[in-house]
């Protein structure tokens, strides 16, 4: 009994060493983005140079999770785990002490080597530690991090930069990653190592090659130019090194991922369905600021306090759906988290230039409740039936497609939003245009204004024409906001009939080798004496 306590508190805590270092890594790519006009402002340089900032810290996360998992069997998860924790605090220090854009990037670099071997070898940590029957509950909490973080980082970010020194966004990250460490050398267990592993130099190359160039086109977004070779180039390397890859690894012994884990089906279906769902989470996440900030004129930090209750409902219901995971499995989760999502989803995709901010606060936070209820039980019901040994390489190949699911949802995102606006400015400028007593009414009604406050005729005519255009701008702005949001809709939509193909939990039905399910286990795991 003593053995068994001591073992659950082991569990608890090396669990919240895990929560530390996946916190720290998300909140830091949500809260740069708000520094880079201070950064751009310091340093003297252009959006083009400061978005490095953002792109090399992306690319090197593309570039490192897919060795996790060879790390983590050669080496061992703790020591890999400290030395990545160890790596991003050094990179953040490194970061705030950036006296130049070239010195920023090469501590974003250095951060994101430590911060792309962060999650996927957390994951493997808590899959080492914890038994089947209660990995729902712990990676609902470990998921309070990886939602919470992109939430609290603008309202953070926002306070910091408002009222403080800009590089604290970095330095904060320095005393939180010394104790993570220190816990982690305390706290955390070594495993057996597996020292025959040799390393897929090949799989290695062609995936650094592959994820680099196409998660680099991918950042670019809609503002690509077509014209300019290099991109077409990056595509057609990209996919030819990741075609290479798949051979590859398909026909070694010992691949650097080992894509024949996508033979379990139930992994495959939560890979898929959590990279349908990375579009609907992400219309929220990018498009509600921008309209709140472009649209409506709130601050960072503004916008940041609006959004952070649905922070904390998503935080609240992880642990919950874990729980509930644990006794009634991931359908039913799936189908309502996902449902709810789509609806409020909805509902959102009909907010006007005048709509109530609290109205905006609540559907936010309905949306969190649907996130919190379906995307963790997804992701644990795909990992929970992959043979132990192969954990730590489907954690990282996890992690891969959903880096670069993220990435291409965010341009899909982009892309349908800026057409659908420029679309909708001509569309509503050559409506306004157009010979009308109500355009000429409105326009003279502001030109009045303006002549009232001593302006003169024709520099107030001048004013009225601006301050109209500027509201078409903005209409058209909120109808490409709206129409995209209805696309993540329907994505969410498209996972309600994925979410059915997910196995019902059966209690009392004999598998494997006569083991007899109990509420604890989950149906389709393999059994074992």
């Amino acid at each position: 009994m003593e053995n068994e306590k001591e073992a659950s508190f082991y569990k608890w805590l090396a669990l919240s060493v895990v929560v530390i270092g996946t916190f720290m890594s998300i909140l830091d790519s949500s809260i740069v983005n708000i520094a880079i006009p201070k950064m751009m402002a310091v340093y003297g340089v252009s959006i083009d140079q400061i978005n490095w900032v953002l792109t090399s810290y992306m690319l090197t996360l593309g570039a490192v999770i897919p060795l996790t998992g060879y790390l983590g069997d050669t080496f061992g998860t703790k020591k890999i785990y400290i030395f990545a924790l160890a790596l991003f605090t050094i990179g953040s220090f490194l970061c705030g002490f950036a006296w130049n854009v070239t010195s920023m990037i090469i501590a974003r670099v250095i951060q994101g080597i430590g911060g792309g071997m962060i999650m996927p070898v957390g994951m493997s940590i808590i899959y080492e530690i914890f038994p089947l029957e209660q990995r729902g509950m712990a990676l609902g909490f470990w998921g309070i991090a990886a939602m919470a973080a992109p939430a609290i980082g603008p309202t953070l970010g926002g306070y910091i930069i408002q009222y403080l020194d800009w590089r604290l966004i970095f330095y904060i990250n320095v005393p939180i990653g010394i104790m993570g460490v220190i816990f982690a050398g305390l706290i955390l267990k070594d495993r057996p190592l597996n020292l025959s592993k040799k390393l897929d130099y090949i799989g290695a190359i062609t995936s650094i090659i592959g994820m680099v160039s196409l998660l680099y086109v991918l950042g670019e977004g809609s503002s690509i130019d077509w014209s300019n070779v290099k991109y077409p180039i990056l595509i057609v390397l990209g996919i030819f090194s990741l075609v290479l890859f798949v051979i590859n690894e398909l026909t070694i012994d010992e691949p650097l991922l080992d894509l024949r884990v996508l033979k379990v089906f139930p992994f495959s279906l939560s890979i898929i369905i959590s990279a349908v769902l990375n579009m609907a989470l992400y219309g929220g996440i990018m498009l509600i600021p921008l309209y709140l900030q472009n649209i409506r004129g709130y601050s960072a930090m503004q916008t940041g306090m609006l959004m952070f209750p649905s922070a904390i409902v998503t935080g609240i219901m992880m642990p919950i759906s874990g729980k509930l995971f644990d006794k009634i499995g991931a359908r039913p989760l799936v189908i309502s988290g996902v449902g709810i999502l789509a609806y409020v989803s909805y509902e959102l995709a009909k907010i006007t230039l005048t709509t109530d901010p609290n109205t905006i606060k609540w559907l936010l936070m309905a949306r969190g409740f649907g996130i919190g209820l379906a995307m963790m039980p997804s992701s644990t019901e795909g990992m929970n039936q992959v043979p132990k040994q192969l954990v730590g390489r489907a954690s990282a190949l996890s992690n891969t497609i959903r880096q670069v699911a993220g990435s291409l949802s965010v341009t899909i995102l982009t892309t349908i939003l800026k057409n659908r606006q420029t679309s909708n400015y001509y569309g509503l400028a050559e409506r306004f245009t157009s010979f009308n007593s109500f355009n000429t009414d409105y326009l003279k009604g502001i030109q009045g204004y303006f002549m009232g406050t001593g302006m003169p005729q024709g520099s107030a005519q001048g004013v009225a024409q601006t301050v109209a255009y500027g509201q078409i701008q903005k209409m058209a702005f909120l109808y490409a906001m709206n129409d995209t949001l209805l696309v993540t809709v329907f994505a969410a939509i498209v996972v309600i009939p994925l979410g059915m193909l997910i196995k019902r939990k059966k209690f009392g039905k004999v598998v494997g080798n006569g083991k007899v399910l109990t509420k604890g286990d989950v149906s389709g795991e393999p059994a074992t004496n």
